[in-house]
């Protein structure tokens, strides 16, 4: 009964956002001035809420940010790249649950909102089997779709800035549509999550599906895996180890790298969203930095004696990468609020505890 009163709830609010839409603001935006009672009202509905990829490096923090925000979580994941020591802490929490699931295998649960996370996202392993990458994108988001059709639930995709490829407009805007190698190595996720995002969008049109679709530029925190690759976390468990850091290329190549806290927060805004609202809204750091920056910085904040060192740059490899954020701002009322040095003097402290239990 409480969950059906929550959608009834959570139906009357989106009409009542959507009627003031339709006399005199942009469809789904809200009032800057009116965005923190937006949220804080939106939050009081207590709702149901299935994460996919609960157990990886961005859905333990979801899901501890789900359940302090008042709502019972079932987290999902095959522990391909996730790992349960993430959300150990959220074990004996009386609204959290977590499966041992593969998203390619349907799953008949009764939720309110769907978190789309599960996909790994590096390289490293996402190229290990990269037909399984494609089939979790693929096959994973047909089934969550599916699922969000029988019990009507809102459901959201964790979309990449990789749908951009190697950019040739820049910053990446979200009318972009991209440079992308179909049968390159890095093909596997990037068209797989460029053909999710297909399917989201038939699904809405189709179906009536209410949807959100973000894409997510370089993220970074606690909750990383040690060996996934990317490049934060190799340069900090290098400059803790004291070996060299390796930088692929020579160093001149670009991100924007945005705190786990800030995504998350762009996530949770994003699902309460009018229906209107549909995306992709681009979610990341709008201040670019070089890759040679970066590792200059972690030195600096480990006290590292490491030399820097260059390898050869993996076939690909975008040059630049760095979001424009006005829809984000506009719609969501949301931008990156972690200094990057804040960040990384955290995430830092994450792996030098995680190291100190792990065999050299």
């Amino acid at each position: 009964m409480t969950g059906h009163v929550v959608k009834d709830l959570r139906h009357v609010y989106d009409m009542v956002l959507e009627a003031a839409d339709r006399v005199g603001r942009p469809p789904g935006q809200v009032p800057a001035s009116g965005l923190e009672d937006w949220h804080s009202q939106m939050s009081v509905l207590k709702k149901r809420v299935l994460v996919t990829g609960g157990a990886g490096f961005l859905g333990s923090h979801l899901c501890e940010r789900l359940l302090a925000s008042g709502h019972e979580v079932l987290a999902i994941d095959n522990y391909f790249t996730g790992r349960r020591n993430n959300v150990a802490h959220l074990l004996d929490h009386d609204s959290f649950e977590i499966i041992r699931h593969d998203v390619t295998f349907p799953l008949y649960v009764e939720v309110d909102e769907i978190y789309n996370l599960a996909c790994p996202a590096s390289p490293i392993h996402y190229q290990f089997d990269p037909v399984q990458t494609t089939k979790v994108n693929v096959v994973g988001a047909i089934n969550m779709l599916g699922l969000a059709k029988r019990v009507k639930a809102k459901v959201l995709q964790a979309s990449t800035s990789e749908v951009y490829g190697d950019p040739t407009v820049h910053p990446q805007t979200e009318d972009y549509r991209g440079s992308v190698n179909p049968i390159g190595p890095r093909a596997c996720y990037d068209e797989g999550k460029r053909c999710a995002e297909t399917l989201f969008f038939d699904y809405y049109r189709q179906h009536k599906l209410r949807i959100k679709v973000v894409r997510i530029f370089n993220t970074y925190g606690p909750h990383m895996h040690p060996n996934d690759g990317r490049v934060v976390s190799n340069f900090i468990v290098q400059a803790l180890r004291g070996e060299d850091i390796t930088i692929f290329g020579n160093g001149t190549q670009t991100r924007a790298f945005c705190y786990v806290d800030d995504l998350v927060e762009g996530f949770v805004r994003m699902m309460a969203t009018p229906d209107a609202v549909t995306g992709p809204i681009n979610l990341g750091n709008p201040h670019e930095i070089p890759i040679r920056f970066l590792a200059e910085r972690v030195i600096a904040l480990t006290d590292s004696k490491s030399k820097i060192v260059n390898r050869p740059l993996p076939i690909d490899d975008p040059m630049q990468r760095c979001p424009n954020i006005s829809q984000a701002q506009n719609i969501l009322g949301w931008t990156p609020t972690v200094a990057l040095d804040v960040g990384l003097s955290k995430t830092i402290a994450y792996f030098d505890r995680l190291l100190a239990t792990v065999p050299h």
